[in-house]
């Protein structure tokens, strides 16, 4: 029975705090579908506040979120989005955006560092002379952090870029803003500059944040009062949330600040998985809380393999394939947990080259 537990597979796997549950369990609620719950119009207003934004909506997860933004924007069935080829929204969230609201993906490649190239967005937009072929674009989507680059963070001067961009052609720009939080501290942006360019943002609160479940997305008065009947009709609407934002309020409190012991802890964890033989880690694209590990050609192990290893001793991390690892950190690992996690994969790593040299005749005659 292993006593101690180091769960690394993502920010969302945090616990509430005390303090959250002391906050939800006496927060004020009412029925936020009548619009009446005090505790969910204190988020949203300081999330709306802290975005830089007239108007915010609480939301139970991050999908939601984003499909309800690029729904409102695309209000038209038949209308296109010009969005990351590796990003969330393309990839993560089931085609929601296709399926339930008609809208058509026109998907750009993503850089390593989660960008697209300015010219290439524009060379995706469509003609409009070309309508009664092609769909029409209206939207333009970002990811900032890029989950799937690393956690790598969008400058402030792309996303004004992009920003222009949309504006010279009458589209919107949508920013899926799930760790924008940790994007704003690594930057050493201020939020709302971050997001300035953006018609509307998506933030999750059960990240970076720590909370147990929701998101919000901001935007106009008019844009949030449309994303509220949407937010019904997808099913959203729930009673006495009250309870949820509570505990978010505590994470705002509480752990953005804490965001940047995450980063350094992720770049500590990082340095201390190059030296391990077999493993290797691009450095420099630790910008955030997320690692992603390779495993070495030639290495006689596999992610499968390394992942059951770590499990038995408490260690838990998340395979993206063969011969790649995810690793991320949240408020709730500590320094020493970063120590313990790389002292299972070096024994891990150690153990297995001397097997597999142990199993080559050549080194076998070595250690006879």
């Amino acid at each position: 029975m292993v006593a101690r537990n180091v769960d690394l597979r993502s920010d969302t796997v945090t616990k509430p705090t005390e303090a959250m549950r002391i906050a939800m369990a006496n927060a004020e609620v009412d029925d936020d579908v009548l619009g009446n719950d005090p505790t969910a119009f204190l988020l949203e207003t300081e999330m709306a506040r802290m975005m830089g934004k007239e108007a915010a909506l609480f939301v139970p997860s991050g999908t939601m979120g984003n499909l309800i933004c690029v729904l409102v924007h695309c209000d038209v069935r038949g209308s296109e989005v010009i969005l990351g080829d590796n990003c969330h929204i393309y990839i993560y969230e089931n085609g929601g955006i296709a399926t339930i609201g008609g809208v058509h993906p026109r998907a750009v490649k993503n850089n390593d560092d989660g960008t697209m190239d300015i010219d290439l967005i524009e060379a995706a937009i469509r003609d409009p002379r070309g309508e009664l072929l092609y769909p029409t674009t209206r939207l333009i989507c970002l990811e900032n952090t890029h989950a799937n680059s690393g956690g790598r963070c969008l400058s402030v001067e792309y996303t004004d870029r992009v920003g222009e961009i949309a504006k010279k052609h009458g589209l919107k720009l949508h920013i899926d803003g799930a760790r924008i939080f940790n994007a704003s501290v690594a930057l050493g942006v201020p939020l709302d500059r971050l997001v300035q360019a953006a018609d509307s943002v998506s933030v999750c609160l059960s990240k970076g944040i720590g909370a147990p479940v929701g998101s919000v997305i901001v935007g106009s008065k008019n844009f949030i009062a449309k994303a509220r009947r949407l937010r019904k009709t997808l099913g959203g609407g729930m009673r006495q949330i009250g309870i949820l934002c509570a505990a978010a309020l505590v994470g705002l409190q509480e752990n953005v600040g804490k965001l940047e012991s995450d980063h350094r802890k992720a770049r500590l964890f990082a340095d201390g998985l190059n030296e391990i033989k077999g493993l290797k880690v691009n450095a420099s694209s630790v910008e955030t809380n997320m690692i992603f590990i390779d495993i070495e050609e030639g290495t006689r192990t596999r992610a499968e393999k390394i992942c059951k290893y770590l499990e038995e001793r408490g260690v838990y991390v998340m395979q993206e394939c063969s011969s790649r690892l995810r690793v991320v950190l949240h408020h709730q690992i500590s320094a020493s947990d970063v120590q313990y996690a790389l002292s299972c994969f070096k024994v891990m790593m150690t153990t297995n080259h001397l097997t597999s040299c142990l199993m080559d005749p050549i080194c076998a005659v070595l250690f006879l």
